[in-house]
């Protein structure tokens, strides 16, 4: 199982409310929630193998380079992520709760979670859940490899689970596609504009038609009798995209083949560093989120002391 650490950080964040804090008063919400998350994720699934992934880089240099709008909009003034006030000291909170409990945490310099996921889910020798509530990777879909989405737009106690099949029944694309779509269809929570008079429905016939965004350029390069669904206006459309779609498929495409170490991601069967947890849980009142993610990952009684 690869959490799409991140994303559940924040949705922990929007989830409990900023009331849940520490013994001196400061918000926890966001820790607390991410653990209880994985707590219900370990005893829903029971993976045996779980990594947190880590955006070491929000907004890698390449794709911002390749398409400068890539996620502009979050942008804060001093160049870091936006981020609420009250969520940013929690995460170095959660970076050493993490360790101290011997749960794998993976980043790597210069890239998004999304990236160290794709690569450990092209790496991996059995099935994979990747958690997350990012729509990009529904690209990384694969029933031959056993590689699924357990999707959080509904919350950790509903989730979608996204395959080949659920791709095609909510997009008409083949789920290998996905990223082709989403440079045609555009992203606005990524700033990600897409082919200007190109929607959902016109992105599917082109790729069903074509095949892939390759397939589609190629179409748009050899056509002089226009039809459905490469149609005058379409084509008209894409011809002036010629840019942006030269640039966008690097800014979507997951990387799958990142520089990174062998990651063994096994469950812990007691703390990495059970006195540090038991001061951690102390200190910020994470007793009863850590009694639930060590009794989900079978820890002796009384190990937090």
């Amino acid at each position: 199982m690869l959490l799409d650490a991140a994303s559940l950080y924040f949705r922990a964040f929007y989830g409990v409310p900023t009331s849940v804090t520490t013994p001196d008063g400061r918000p926890i919400n966001a820790v607390r929630g991410f653990l209880d998350m994985t707590a219900r994720l370990l005893t829903t699934h029971g993976p045996d193998r779980l990594v947190a992934c880590w955006d070491d880089d929000w907004r890698p240099a390449f794709r911002v380079e390749a398409l400068p709008s890539y996620k502009a909009h979050r942008l804060s003034p001093d160049g870091g992520e936006e981020t609420p006030d009250e969520l940013g000291p929690q995460v170095p909170i959660l970076v050493e709760v993490l360790a101290a409990a011997g749960l794998a945490r993976v980043g790597a310099p210069g890239y998004e979670a999304d990236d160290v996921i794709g690569t450990l889910a092209t790496r991996a020798r059995g099935p994979v859940d990747v958690v997350t509530g990012d729509r990009d990777l529904f690209q990384l879909v694969d029933d031959a490899r056993g590689v699924r989405i357990l999707y959080t737009a509904r919350g950790i106690s509903d989730l979608e689970f996204v395959d080949e099949a659920a791709v095609k029944a909510k997009y008409g694309i083949p789920g290998r596609a996905y990223a082709d779509f989403a440079v045609l269809r555009g992203d606005p929570s990524d700033g990600l504009p897409g082919v200007a008079g190109v929607g959902a429905k016109t992105a599917a016939a082109l790729i069903n038609e074509f095949g892939d965004l390759a397939g589609i350029r190629a179409a748009v390069a050899r056509t002089v009798v226009p039809k459905p669904p490469l149609t005058a206006a379409v084509l008209k459309k894409l011809t002036a995209a010629n840019d942006y779609l030269d640039a966008a498929p690097v800014v979507v495409a997951v990387a799958t083949g990142i520089d990174l170490p062998a990651v063994e991601g096994a469950l812990p069967r007691s703390p990495a560093d059970p006195w540090a947890l038991a001061e951690l849980a102390e200190a910020y009142g994470l007793q009863s989120s850590l009694s639930r993610l060590g009794a989900a990952l079978g820890w002796p009684d009384g190990v937090l002391g």
